[in-house]
């Protein structure tokens, strides 16, 4: 038997011996693609409505299709792909009324987490938070790709600073569900400097120890990426 093991082994291709030693750990496997998706679809480099080629995707990691379909089910449940049976997997798309009804919540959300960073803000925690929005005002004349990501990690800041991971959890998670739509806002005119005075604001009130200001500031900036992102959909058709 063992002999027949190892004849069997001798006879897979070089991609295969990779595939069958990734095989050996499907959950694992399933979860880096799970990341790995995620973070394109957030980015945005894969867009909204677009289908999910599962053999194309299975045959870029050199594996079987097992753990793609596992990724694309924990895809499904954070809402970021829908699952259309034999029509395959795609990327979730959100109308119009649901992404201002998820801006307004994410409002409150965002907002929770800078009233409870006002409260629980290291000294560690606002000094990195001014280095970040410093890097932001400096990334102003680069590219909207550059400035977005920045911006991503000033709110990531705040996040942390909040010291709350449940909160965090959930904030994230509506946030990549609308991770794209809220990049293309940031291509508008004008929307690079108004970002980098409504971070001013909150960080001012964080830095502070004002949660209402805090709060109020976080939600009035959620609040106009809402209206810019109606505009842009009302500019699309």
């Amino acid at each position: 038997m063992r002999g027949k093991q190892a004849a069997g082994r001798a006879d897979w291709p070089e991609k295969g011996r990779a595939s069958a030693r990734i095989e050996t750990f499907p959950a694992t496997l399933a979860n880096t693609l799970h990341r790995r998706l995620e973070t394109e679809i957030v980015a945005g480099r894969i867009e909204p409505g677009s289908r999910l080629d599962e053999q194309e995707i299975a045959e870029r990691y050199g594996c079987s299709r097992t753990p793609v379909r596992e990724a694309f089910r924990l895809l499904a449940a954070d809402r970021l792909v829908e699952l259309r049976g034999r029509q395959g997997a795609a990327v979730r798309s959100i109308g119009a009324q649901t992404l201002i009804e998820m801006f307004q919540v994410m409002g409150e959300l965002e907002g929770l987490c800078a009233r409870l960073a006002a409260r629980r803000v290291t000294q560690a925690q606002s000094q990195a938070l001014q280095a970040i929005h410093a890097r932001l005002v400096a990334a102003a004349g680069d590219s909207v790709d550059v400035f977005y990501d920045i911006n991503a990690e000033f709110h990531e800041a705040i996040y942390e600073a909040a010291n709350n991971a449940f909160l965090a959890d959930e904030t994230r998670r509506l946030r990549n569900r609308v991770a794209a739509y809220r990049r293309r806002v940031t291509h508008m005119p004008t929307r690079v400097e108004d970002t980098i005075r409504e971070h001013e604001e909150i960080m001012e009130a964080i830095l502070a120890h004002d949660p209402e200001a805090a709060h109020r500031a976080m939600r009035a900036h959620l609040t106009l990426l809402g209206e810019n992102l109606l505009d842009l959909i009302a500019g699309l058709g």
